[in-house]
C-alpha cells in the first residue's frame, strides 16, 4: 500500500511544480454535460493527465483527460476535465487516485458530476438530479485491500456520502437557474453496455432514480480521505424500457450540449456559495 502513497505523492509533486503552488480549496469531476464551466476559469493552468507520472489516462469521447487549476470567481479551484471509468479497463485504485491527489493538493470539497439515464419516470431529459445517496452495483470498492491510514480510516461511514449542506444549496442553486431539478438516489452499473429494460425496473424496485457508469468510486475515496462531496447528475436519456426506442451515447452528447449554458450558470453561482 505505500507504495500507492508513493504513486500519489509523486504525481502531486508534478502537479505542485506545474500550479505554482496554488492551494485549490474546491475539486471538481466533471462528466459529459458538465464542460461549459471550464469557459469561466480565469488564469488557468492546464495539465493533459498523460503528463503526470503515475496517472492513468481517459479514453472516453468527450472526456478531455486533463487538469485545469484556476479561479472561478473568488474560488481557488482543480478540475478533472474527464473522469476515469472501470469499462475502460483502468483499476479501482487508478480511477479514484485523482481524488487522493486533489486532497494532497489541499481540497476540501468535492464537487462530483455525470450523464446518467432517468430511471424515475418523472423525470425529462434535461433535468438535473442532486445526488442524495448511491447504490454501489458494481460489486467492486476502490478500499479493498490493505489500507493506508495516510490517506483514510479503514471503515469509512457512508451514512452521510453527500453533504446535506452542500445538497441543499445545491437544489437552491438550480431552481434559482431555472433548471428542472429533482433530488433522489444514483446506481452505478458496470457498463459499458447501456443497462437493459429488466435491469432498470430492477433499479426502479430498490429505489433508484437515475443510472450512471461511474462516480460511485470517487465518493466513497472522497470520504476515505475526509472530503465532503457533493453529486450530480444530467440527465441525458430516459434509461432503458421507459422509452420506446433505442439507447446511442450520441443521445447523451446530444442532450448535454442542450443544457450546456444553463448548467455552466448552475456550476459558477454553486461554487460562489462554497466556504
Amino acid at each position: 500500500m505505500s507504495e500507492y502513497y508513493d504513486k500519489v505523492t509523486s504525481a502531486v509533486k508534478y502537479l505542485k511544480e506545474k500550479l505554482d503552488n496554488r492551494t485549490p480549496k474546491i475539486g471538481l469531476i466533471l462528466g459529459s454535460g458538465w464542460g461549459s464551466i471550464i469557459g469561466k476559469v480565469e488564469n488557468g493552468t492546464t495539465i493533459p493527465y498523460s503528463e503526470v507520472p503515475e496517472m492513468a489516462v481517459s479514453t472516453t469521447p468527450g472526456h478531455a483527460g486533463e487538469w485545469i487549476c484556476g479561479h472561478i470567481g473568488n474560488k481557488c479551484v482543480i478540475i478533472m476535465n474527464g473522469r476515469l471509468h472501470p469499462y475502460e479497463g483502468h483499476s479501482l485504485r487508478d480511477i479514484v487516485m485523482p481524488v487522493y491527489m486533489m486532497r494532497e493538493l489541499g481540497v476540501k470539497t468535492l464537487i462530483v458530476t455525470n450523464a446518467a439515464g432517468a430511471i424515475n419516470k418523472s423525470y425529462s431529459a434535461g433535468d438535473m438530479m442532486i445526488i442524495t445517496d448511491h447504490i454501489n452495483f458494481t460489486g467492486h470498492n476502490p478500499l479493498t485491500g490493505e489500507n493506508d491510514d495516510r490517506l483514510g480510516t479503514r471503515f469509512p461511514d457512508m451514512s452521510r456520502a453527500y453533504d446535506k449542506e452542500l445538497t441543499a444549496s445545491a437544489l437552491k442553486t438550480a431552481e434559482k437557474c431555472g433548471i428542472g431539478v429533482h433530488t433522489g438516489i444514483y446506481v452505478q452499473s458496470t457498463g459499458p453496455s447501456f443497462e437493459t429494460p429488466a435491469e432498470i425496473r430492477m433499479f426502479r424496485a430498490l429505489g433508484a432514480d437515475a443510472v450512471g457508469m461511474s462516480t460511485v468510486p470517487e465518493v466513497i475515496a472522497a470520504r476515505h480521505a475526509g472530503i465532503k462531496v457533493a453529486g450530480m447528475s444530467c440527465m441525458t436519456n430516459m434509461a432503458a424500457g421507459v422509452l420506446e426506442q433505442p439507447l446511442s451515447h450520441a443521445e447523451v452528447l446530444e442532450t448535454a450540449a442542450r443544457v450546456k449554458g444553463a448548467y455552466r450558470d448552475f456550476m459558477e453561482e454553486f461554487i460562489a456559495q462554497i466556504d
